[in-house]
């Protein structure tokens, strides 16, 4: 990652560029789109991944010139995604998916992709973690039994493995740490239980890490150096994969969706070197890095070489990722404040 290579896209302007570049469907997507029958809905669609990936599909459903309805489902805390998403096309339905009988007023959609959980502060209140995590899964999978449902999970689900290897695969036995981890592998079970009792068509997709310039791992460690303050290493790899692609890679993925239900791990195609990171963005950033902490022989990684295969391989490095953050974050570009906590290493979220 040293120096900065001629090919290099310029970053976005502004969060309308940024979100526009997010959700701009690429052809996969649109055939995608125009293979699908029925309507689309996404639970959880307020979240940092949902309103560009609904964007992105109502954008494909568009150029494919077909008839598909994208429903946005959430609590809308905030009126301003509401509105925002409105203004994309995408119809909004204000629900909380713990409350049961709204859940089952939930419209029909053929294909469903799940969004909603509960990670930062599950320690603090395990009772919303597992209601949230497990529960609430429960009630989409009976709810939605005849559709198909993409359901997103988590790469802490597998523990830490070797920083040498290549990073957790689907076939390897969970070993879930903490609070948090433990009521991911419930949402699982749940919908592996769902999936084989109604011959529901699931596809669980274990994350790790999806990024853009507003949030996201190399946002953490990027705002870290410009800020001058010093980067603990002891996490010292890690997976990063551009929003965007993930955004992608979901909605080509309905087909992989089967009963029983089915896991992909979802992830950039390389393991990255914290502390390379680190001296790249500081590079960038014309800032002094401080390093603390020796990078410990295991970390959280998954190996996405199968996704990639299934559903298509990400189109933006983290070389680029990491020119487009350093840009963003010289600038003060906005971002969401929430803190990845990537470094977390006891389980306790």
């Amino acid at each position: 990652m040293t120096g900065k290579p001629p090919d290099f896209l310029p970053a976005p302007a502004s969060v309308e560029e940024l979100e526009e570049l997010l959700s701009r469907p690429p052809d996969s997507v649109v055939t995608a789109m125009a293979a699908l029958d029925g309507d689309l809905a996404f639970l959880g669609v307020a979240g940092k991944m949902g309103p560009t990936m609904a964007r992105m599909a109502r954008r494909a459903i568009e150029l494919a010139g077909v008839n598909k309805q994208v429903f946005g489902v959430s609590r809308f805390r905030d009126p301003a995604v509401r509105e925002r998403l409105e203004s994309w096309g995408i119809r909004t339905i204000a629900c909380d998916l713990l409350d049961e009988e709204a859940v089952a007023r939930l419209p029909d959609a053929a294909q469903v992709v799940s969004m909603s959980g509960f990670k930062f502060g599950a320690s603090d209140h395990p009772d919303l973690a597992w209601a949230g995590n497990c529960h609430v899964p429960a009630l989409v999978c009976r709810r939605y039994r005849d559709s198909r449902i993409i359901t997103f999970s988590t790469g802490n689900v597998y523990g830490m493995v070797p920083a040498s290897s290549p990073g957790s695969v689907e076939t390897d036995a969970p070993r879930p740490d903490g609070e948090y981890a433990m009521t991911a592998l419930g949402r699982e079970r749940m919908c592996e239980y769902f999936s084989r009792r109604n011959n529901t068509p699931v596809l669980l997709l274990r994350l790790n890490y999806a990024t853009e310039l507003r949030y996201g791992v190399l946002v953490d460690l990027a705002q870290q150096i410009h800020a001058g303050r010093p980067v603990d290493v002891t996490m010292g790899h890690v997976n990063v994969i551009w929003l965007a692609d993930a955004n992608a890679m979901t909605l080509r993925a309905f087909p992989q969706a089967s009963s029983p239900a089915r896991i992909l791990n979802l992830a950039g195609p390389e393991i990255v070197s914290v502390r390379e990171v680190c001296r790249q963005l500081g590079e960038w950033l014309d800032r002094p890095v401080t390093l603390t902490g020796a990078e410990s022989g295991d970390a959280l990684l998954n190996c996405g070489r199968l996704g990639h295969q299934l559903l298509g391989p990400p189109q933006v490095s983290t070389r680029q990722m990491l020119r487009w953050t350093a840009d963003w974050v010289a600038r003060g570009g906005p971002t969401l404040g929430k803190p990845t906590h990537f470094q977390t290493r006891t389980g306790v979220f």
